[in-house]
């Protein structure tokens, strides 16, 4: 099977975090941070030119949830965001549990020495990295080329 290459959204009020992946590689990357506007509508030519440069076979999106695993606000809000890159660009859509993510981010940001002033511009890209991370890591566990549909 050829390797298949994946798109990794961290959706967010202010900001969405993305971030590239492959199966060829088994690794996902921080890449771009795409801006909300204050009418909570994403810059949907910026997430064009990147589907376009990228050529992703599926989009995988963070959904958020309580600890306890129960919905929010944010989760109906990702769905949703989940549901029109669907709408948009006719690609497989994957929801992944989200949980400690922004820590695992800022983790990995004080780790490469970077101060925690500084993390802002970054926290958004790399908390989509770790998400696109932890689908291909399922995907080389299940030995499947996409996890389930959530």
């Amino acid at each position: 099977m050829s390797a298949r290459v994946y798109l990794g959204f961290d959706f967010g009020g202010k900001f969405i975090g993305v971030a590239v992946g492959s199966t060829y590689s088994g690794t996902a990357q921080a890449l771009d941070t795409v801006r909300v506007s204050a009418s909570k509508a994403p810059d949907w030519d910026h997430i064009a030119r990147l589907v376009a440069a990228w050529r992703p076979q599926a989009l995988v999106v963070g959904l958020p949830l309580d600890m306890d695993g129960s919905e929010q606000s944010m989760t109906h809000a990702a769905r949703a965001f989940g549901e029109r890159l669907l709408e948009r660009y006719n690609l497989p859509v994957h929801m992944v549990d989200e949980r400690l993510t922004t820590r695992s981010a800022k983790d990995v940001l004080y780790a490469a020495g970077i101060a925690g002033t500084r993390h802002k511009p970054r926290l958004d890209k790399v908390a989509a990295q770790t998400i696109l991370q932890s689908f291909l890591d399922e995907q080389v566990k299940n030995n499947t080329p996409d996890a389930r549909r959530h």
